[in-house]
């Protein structure tokens, strides 16, 4: 149920902050209100839209109340009534979702880590088809992808790759992808036709800026290696690599493009996004009653998705959904479907949670 008394609470809130606003404050001032009147807009909208709603249903009830009605008005009361029930309905239920607790990285940019798990040469081949099925999805959405770091298999794809996706909102549409990616098809190498499976691992890390993470020069020891490419490509002879070691969790990421600055620069995003996750992760533990509602526990070893070839399948394990659309999915097209879905899955838990509280 709506709280009443929260509603007018937001709506008087919002009137104060468009006053103060008008009222031509100092830049910094302004950039602080306009945050927060765009944070409460959509929702102070919806409650005005129901209070409305409210008064004209209140109208036709006195309407229909009155023994004076004439019969026209009387059926023309009686037809609009429930639609209006029904706007009603729906309004609440869309300020229920718009009042759940946020997550405060929602809007922030991630990282993407993608490493190939059992099945060899074929699963790093799968981490390079999932790493552009995501490309290919943040293409569309007009995210941009810089390759941090890639360790390419022997016969192509990616033991490991290590990307930046920056845009706005990126973790909150990616970050129900972390999990254990499993497919079912016939390599290429195979020459009896037999179809194998192989998985590789996904993990979505909120992109931490400076001021999410503070790491202290004394916590981290910086080596540089001699860059190396697969086959020799790419080999710089300089030693370029950048590995950084975190000393207080152990924590250790590596970039090796050839340009040592930009590795040291990549490599310290990777090392801040780890960090500020683990933070996030460790929070969220200590709230476990909060994330009874969560898509999947997050834990990278657990299998969410499953990619079937020969059948043209993707199955989402954890809200149980098959489309027979592999081909559009993988090209990164159908991916909003599944995640839609997951997202949905995941309001309605939450709500259900906070009723049951």
């Amino acid at each position: 149920m709506l709280d009443p008394a929260k509603l007018d609470q937001l709506t008087s809130r919002f009137a104060v902050i468009e006053a103060r606003m008008a009222d031509n404050p100092d830049a910094a001032t302004y950039v602080a209100l306009a945050s927060e009147y765009s944070g409460l807009e959509p929702v102070v909208g919806k409650i005005r839209a129901l209070n409305a709603a409210q008064a004209s249903l209140r109208g036709l009830d006195e309407l229909l109340a009155d023994k004076s009605t004439d019969r026209e008005m009387r059926d023309l009361a009686e037809a609009e009534y429930p639609e209006l029930e029904e706007t009603i309905e729906t309004l609440a239920g869309e300020i229920r979702l718009l009042l759940l607790p946020k997550d405060e990285a929602d809007d922030k940019s991630a990282v993407l880590e993608i490493r190939a798990g059992t099945g060899g040469s074929e699963a790093a081949l799968f981490a390079g088809d999932l790493f552009r099925m995501y490309e290919r999805f943040a293409a569309g959405k007009g995210w941009k992808v810089e390759v941090l770091s890639a360790s390419e298999g022997d016969v192509g794809g990616y033991k490991e790759i290590i990307a930046s996706v920056i845009g706005k909102s990126v973790f909150a549409r990616l970050k129900f992808e972390s999990g254990v990616h499993r497919v079912q098809r016939v390599p290429e190498t195979e020459a009896g036709g037999r179809v194998h499976t192989s998985a590789a691992t996904v993990a979505v890390l909120p992109e931490a800026e400076e001021i999410d993470i503070e790491i202290r020069a004394e916590d981290i020891r910086i080596d540089t290696m001699r860059s190396s490419g697969a086959g020799g490509q790419h080999v710089n002879t300089t030693d370029s690599a950048v590995r950084i070691t975190h000393l207080p969790t152990g924590i250790v990421v590596t970039s090796s493009e050839k340009s040592q600055h930009q590795n040291r620069a990549n490599a310290m995003k990777a090392l801040r996004a780890k960090l500020y996750d683990m933070e996030r992760r460790r929070a969220d533990n200590e709230r476990a009653s909060s994330r009874k509602g969560q898509v999947g526990s997050g834990d990278r070893s657990e299998r969410i998705r499953t990619y079937n070839f020969p059948q043209g399948r993707v199955t989402d394990h954890r809200i149980n959904m098959t489309l027979y659309k592999l081909d559009r999915i993988i090209e990164g097209e159908g991916l909003d479907e599944i995640i839609d879905a997951l997202v949905t899955d995941h309001q309605a838990s939450l709500l259900a949670a906070e009723e049951a509280e």
